[in-house]
């Protein structure tokens, strides 16, 4: 399905304007010292013509058939671009930490990557101490991964999803 700039859009959200709208699919998780695991996703991109994008997103375990498990984690922050194609994202977890990124919008092709700059996490939460995330929009999907040091480990895959416009 292919996306419609909207009309209203900040021009510096417009070199991110394939990101706006429902996403849901699949993908898969690991990382050292925990089991592999399938879980859905959806994902929501919202803005409404000021210089950021809302996002949403909340992810649920599947088993190998594909059947809802338990729900699992949810995220919630704003992209922020800036007019010199860099990004900036505050973020927050249900697990108990929040994030500030920073990044860079690709100048020929509809993707961008952003890693850490500071986390800040609850007294509850489980060690993680850096993340890098790569969302591309590739023939019509949107794939993205996210690389996480955590645990006492380094930085390291532990999910990757492709989704579909909803």
């Amino acid at each position: 399905m292919a996306f419609e700039i909207p009309a209203n859009i900040h021009p510096n959200c417009a070199p991110l304007a394939w990101l706006i709208g429902t996403w849901a699919g699949n993908g898969h998780g690991e990382y050292p010292g925990i089991d592999n695991f399938q879980f859905g996703q959806e994902l929501i991109f919202q803005q409404d013509g000021r210089p950021f994008i809302h996002y949403m997103s909340r992810s649920w375990i599947v088993d190998e058939q594909g059947n809802h498990v338990r729900e699992a984690a949810q995220e919630t922050g704003f992209i922020r671009p800036q007019p010199d194609r860099t990004v900036e994202w505050v973020m927050s977890h249900n697990l108990g930490y929040s994030e500030i990124w920073h990044g860079e919008i690709h100048e020929d092709k509809p993707r961008f990557e952003v890693v850490t700059d500071a986390i800040a996490r609850t007294a509850s939460s489980k060690e993680y101490v850096a993340g890098k995330r790569l969302y591309g929009y590739v023939k019509g999907d949107l794939l993205y991964a996210f690389d996480m040091a955590a645990m006492g480990h380094e930085l390291a895959p532990h999910i990757h999803a492709q989704l579909r416009r909803q």
